[in-house]
């Protein structure tokens, strides 16, 4: 259905997109469909990404959304990125994690923060086969993000990096890491700085990959600076000024994450959605029976308005205005939204839920790391709080 305004209306609902989203929807769909479904399993089992849909996801641009044009990208919106990574995870969790970190965190990082030199190098290289990482978490520094203790020393000609991360997404096929320390431990706040390290740079290893609960595909790893060598002009932003970097991006990353959930949610509404008109019971299918509607309805009513949330802090962020707590608000919906409906499919599948011969079952493992990364559910509501408190 078209409007007068020429744009369209999803077949989700009240979801207003323009033709051109539309498409693009319908090409991210056809790819999570047609080239990640039949490797859902074999990636869950083997907790590894394809490799063979990795180079695909470069080949089809999906991993320079926003990236501008002259670096090799699409020159895009969060909008669109956030289709992709909702589009992704209604297949698998797993390979819309990667394409989100990559997109909202690591690239949105160097588009506000880089120098022209430092654009030039790495975001040619991210959108054409180079993978991005973002490294805040440490064992002690989790939602007291600035606690960190990877220290930074200035070498003269170049910054020596020593400490450990943990916990960092696509560890295992980044070749580009954001990486946060400190130059000034008695400095706070005020002493955090961002610096690219490469993978091949001297005296960087990547650690153990996490055995996780869901998106085990996804790498989850540490990261180990030991004597790290950084050259100079590999400072992301201005020394010191690292808590802007970080704080700014994971705004941003949080509507990725939104995105993720909602996403999660769908996959698993739709499976719910076509395994009650399949399954009998007392001579009819289980959906004929209202209170198995009613409950298939909860699920749509509150996958609807997690989308309307995510995609109103896109559109904010597009638009230039304040976003952050409607990013906030998108986050925390979104992760209690897809944990409760991938959770209520489970029961709709009644003992085949449960086991891992059907899906819904790791879309609920998929969808419990939404209350805890990239700021938990109680560091959403903090913000919230404060935003509300301030008459902002």
């Amino acid at each position: 259905m078209t409007t007068a305004a020429g744009t369209a209306l999803s077949n989700d609902g009240l979801t207003v997109l323009s033709e051109e989203e539309e498409l693009f929807r319908a090409s991210v769909r056809e790819f999570a469909e047609g080239e990640v479904r039949p490797r859902v399993e074999h990636m869950e089992q083997a907790a590894k990404l394809d490799a063979d849909l990795i180079k695909q996801c470069f080949e089809l641009g999906l991993m320079a959304i926003e990236s501008p044009e002259e670096y090799g990208g699409a020159g895009s919106t969060i909008f669109n990125a956030i289709l992709a990574i909702e589009e992704l995870a209604r297949v698998d969790a797993s390979v819309s994690v990667f394409v989100d970190v990559h997109n909202t965190l690591v690239t949105n990082a160097f588009m506000r923060w880089g120098s022209d030199e430092l654009k030039k190098k790495y975001l040619t290289q991210m959108a054409t086969g180079k993978v991005g990482a973002y490294a805040l978490s440490e064992a002690g520094s989790g939602s007291d993000a600035f606690a960190l203790s990877t220290k930074a020393a200035d070498k003269g000609d170049y910054w020596e990096l020593t400490g450990q991360k943990l916990w960092i997404t696509n560890g295992n096929e980044a070749e580009i890491f954001i990486v946060f320390a400190t130059i000034d431990p008695a400095a706070g706040y005020k002493g955090i700085t961002a610096f690219i390290v490469e993978k091949g740079f001297e005296g960087f290893t990547v650690g153990k990959k996490e055995d996780k609960l869901g998106i085990r595909a996804s790498s989850t790893t540490e990261l180990i600076f030991d004597g790290c060598k950084v050259p100079k002009e590999n400072v992301l932003g201005e020394v010191g000024k690292g808590y802007k970097v970080s704080i700014e991006t994971l705004n941003e990353g949080r509507i990725g994450i939104g995105a993720q959930m909602l996403g999660i949610a769908q996959g698993a509404y739709e499976c719910a959605l076509k395994y009650t008109q399949e399954r009998e019971q007392f001579g009819q299918s289980i959906n004929s029976f209202q209170a198995v509607q009613f409950q298939l309805a909860e699920m749509a009513v509150e996958i609807e308005a997690t989308r309307l949330l995510v995609y109103n802090a896109a559109r904010l962020k597009d638009a230039g205005l304040p976003f952050l707590k409607e990013a906030a608000m998108a986050k925390l919906y979104s992760s209690r939204c897809a944990e409760a409906v991938a959770s209520k499919a489970i029961e709709l599948y009644g003992g085949y839920g449960y086991v891992k011969d059907y899906p819904v079952e790791k879309y609920w493992r998929d969808s419990k790391i939404g209350a805890i990364y990239e700021g938990t559910s109680n560091m959403q509501l903090q913000t919230i709080a404060k935003l509300i408190m301030s008459g902002k």
